[in-house]
């Protein structure tokens, strides 16, 4: 089974940085697809977009050009480097592994984080 841990989460003023990290217990980049999650008090959980074995990547409407995924096959870490934080951008994030087909991104069940969190407030 595949353990995914997340951090880098925190507080930050609308306009501000952060760099969340998913440690993976595995080589998972060679196997799996990975996406990251948020989840918004109140809200439904959305896709923030997802990273392919292969390096492609699509990222939601809302994050386009703001968000940006890379990754350490050494270390077995995603990143997701969020820039221009809004208000709205204010969520718990996760990273899962899923598959990718076709252009579409399917999380696995059983490959979630504990989630880490992020406030964008000033």
């Amino acid at each position: 089974q595949v353990q995914l841990v997340e951090s880098g989460g925190g507080l930050v003023q609308p306009g501000g940085s952060l760099r969340l990290s998913c440690a993976a217990s595995i080589n998972i980049f060679s196997f799996y697809a990975m996406g990251w999650y948020r989840q918004a008090l109140g809200k439904q959980r959305e896709l923030v977009g997802y990273i392919t074995s292969g390096g492609i990547t699509d990222y939601a409407e809302s994050v386009k050009g703001r968000f940006t995924f890379s990754r350490d096959s050494a270390k077995n870490t995603l990143y997701l480097e969020m820039n221009n934080l809004k208000p709205e951008d204010t969520a718990v994030y996760y990273c899962n592994a899923g598959i990718y087909n076709r252009g579409t991104y399917s999380p696995r069940n059983d490959a979630w984080g504990q989630g880490t969190q992020v406030t964008v407030s000033s």
